[in-house]
């Protein structure tokens, strides 16, 4: 592979953002694109549930298919903390539980089949901008120092999409500030019976602080048990319940959070997501149906709230790196594939108009906040909303949510994509007036 010269895109971070991006960049016309990925293989250390809406496939321009689809599901089943079960159906498909190693990779494998290159083991230490020298004459890039093969290297690009995850590193290194607020997750894959693998299963309340905690079923004996917690509804609660968890609790080695694996979290969040999940499996309606061991075992993060600005000269962030996960579920695969899109599209325009300024970029966030940035806004208004929740207060919400005739416009306008569709077609309809008394003033924020 020939480093030397000036790439037109260098994309950090070969996860489905990073290589919808780079695919993206090719298919607008560009030459030269490179990804850089600091780990050995593509989708290896899995961070994620591997979970993906049918839109979030569409987005990636994936069509499901055995190599990595497992399972489909079309519902959940929802326990908040009194445990009683409230059952929320899809008329179709609305996920695809997948191996997300193999999705990543067939993704790679599109983004390569056009013309992308990727530089594994290559991690970005360092990004300046700097004055390139080539025949063509001298022009400002961005110069990216990474270190591959146990040496340090410079690489040149006219524009930088920075697709590295939460903690961004390379848009810390434009002095990017990070998105509000970082979740600790983490999952463990399990033997364990599904009632109906059509069905995640949404534990709510104190089983996951501020978030919630989630079984996916992978077959009917197989199962994903994680959750991710928000750090200051742990502490309120702790404070308040006296139900502080302990790392010291586990009975199992598998449950260590492994630092190796994401070294950009904190240990103590790592521990505190342990602790919970730990807790979570001894849940009546886990453990009956648990058997011990556990083959997969996965510490990740989940950004919540997008950075306050995503772009600098010859640079766009996009992804979890950007905060774009969407707020009410974590999934990012649909909204970073959105961003990605938009990114590559800006690139492609910078490039050929000569024009790799900080004005040029802000396009970028001008236009992925245009197709995002509402569903955003209210997603954060809603995670706010439930930090604020007592267990009680949770329990008379889905209590009032379990009406025939509201489970049916959930059946019909449900969207994890798009939340604000289906609490606006409740506002809009007959149950406008207990929509209101059980959501306040945050129903407000959607008109």
């Amino acid at each position: 592979m020939d480093l030397s010269g000036i790439f037109d895109v260098i994309v950090v971070g070969g996860g489905p953002t990073g290589s919808t991006a780079a695919r993206y960049a090719k298919l607008n016309g560009l030459s030269r694109v490179l990804v850089v990925e600091e780990n050995v293989s593509i989708g290896s250390p899995v961070q994620c549930a591997g979970l993906l809406s049918t839109a979030a496939l569409r987005e990636t321009d994936m069509e499901p298919d055995s190599s990595f689809v497992l399972n489909s599901v079309k519902g959940a089943d929802i326990y908040p903390p009194s445990g009683r079960r409230l059952r929320i159906t899809g008329k179709e498909t609305k996920a695809y539980v997948v191996s997300r190693k193999m999705f990543d990779r067939q993704l790679a494998i599109k983004a390569a089949a056009e013309g992308a290159e990727y530089l594994m083991k290559a991690q970005a230490v360092g990004m300046e901008e700097v004055v390139f020298a080539d025949d063509s004459g001298d022009m400002k890039c961005r110069a990216l120092k990474i270190r591959h093969g146990g040496e340090l290297k410079t690489l040149y690009a006219k524009i930088i999409i920075a697709a590295d995850g939460a903690r961004s590193r390379t848009a810390g290194f434009a002095g990017l500030a990070p998105c509000e607020k970082v979740l600790p997750g983490i999952q463990v894959e399990a033997n364990y019976k599904s009632n109906d693998t059509d069905y995640v299963e949404i534990f709510a309340g104190r089983a996951a602080p501020g978030f919630f905690a989630w079984t996916i079923p992978v077959s009917e004996t197989v199962s994903r048990i994680g959750l991710a917690v928000d750090l200051k509804a742990v502490e309120a609660a702790g404070k308040t319940k006296g139900n502080e968890l302990k790392a010291d609790e586990l009975k199992a080695d598998e449950l260590k959070a492994d630092e190796s694996k994401n070294d950009e979290q904190p240990a103590d969040s790592d521990q505190t997501a342990v602790s919970y999940l730990n807790h979570l499996i001894q849940n009546p309606v886990i453990s009956e149906r648990l058997k011990s061991g556990y083959t997969d075992f996965v510490v990740g993060s989940i950004p919540l709230g997008p950075m306050k600005k995503t772009y600098a000269a010859g640079l766009m962030v996009v992804g979890d790196a950007a905060g774009q996960c969407k707020p009410v579920s974590g999934g990012g695969v649909y909204t970073g594939a959105v961003a990605a899109k938009i990114a590559a599209k800006v690139a492609a325009e910078a490039i050929f108009e000569n024009d790799y300024s900080e004005k040029k970029m802000a396009e970028y966030e001008k236009r992925w906040k245009k197709e995002l940035g509402r569903e955003s806004e209210i997603g954060m208004r809603a995670h706010a909303y439930r930090v604020n929740l007592t267990d009680k207060e949770m329990d008379e919400l889905f209590d009032k949510l379990n009406d025939p005739d509201i489970l049916d416009m959930i059946t019909e306008y449900g969207d994890m994509d798009h939340p604000s569709v289906l609490i606006r077609k409740l506002m809009l309809s007959k149950h406008s007036l207990k929509m209101m008394k059980l959501l306040g003033t945050f129903v407000k924020t959607l008109f």
